[in-house]
């Protein structure tokens, strides 16, 4: 079992995977700080000085001046704003993939279509015997080929 394990784990697509799974989280690190500290704060001004990493609503309907303070107090909250920081966090994540994978697909070289070559012969339409492809008059019924 355990040299059944080596193998699966050596392979090369399993290293692969490994290495894009962590290349991917330390992305979405780099991602995560581009939103939360050079898109969001922005955006947060242009809303007169919001900031949505402390918008929250207590179900319990008390109030609190922080986020942090709620849930010092152990209230129950809907972080709707940092739940809006996420999703901007994956549309950038998602974008980025996107705009990657369409960069990687230009730079793989797509397969070339076969030729296909010209027949050879044709059948004639008289007499239906076979003729060179470029014959202009059967050779068999002298018919005129266009």
């Amino acid at each position: 079992m355990l040299k059944e394990f080596k193998e699966f784990a050596m392979r090369g697509n399993v290293i692969d995977l490994a290495v894009g799974v962590i290349i991917g989280a330390a992305f979405g690190k780099i991602v995560a700080s581009l939103v939360d500290d050079i898109i969001m704060p922005p955006i947060g001004l242009m809303l007169h000085g919001v900031d949505f990493s402390s918008l929250f609503i207590t179900l319990d309907h008390r109030h609190f001046d922080s986020l942090a303070d709620a849930k010092k107090a152990g209230a129950a909250t809907l972080n709707y704003g940092l739940f809006l920081n996420t999703v901007i966090n994956f549309l950038i994540v998602a974008f980025c993939v996107f705009i990657l994978v369409q960069q990687v697909n230009r730079w793989t070289k797509k397969p070339q279509p076969e030729a296909v070559a010209a027949p050879a012969t044709k059948e004639c339409p008289q007499c239906t015997m076979t003729i060179p492809a470029r014959a202009k008059k059967c050779p068999h019924c002298t018919t005129q080929i266009a």
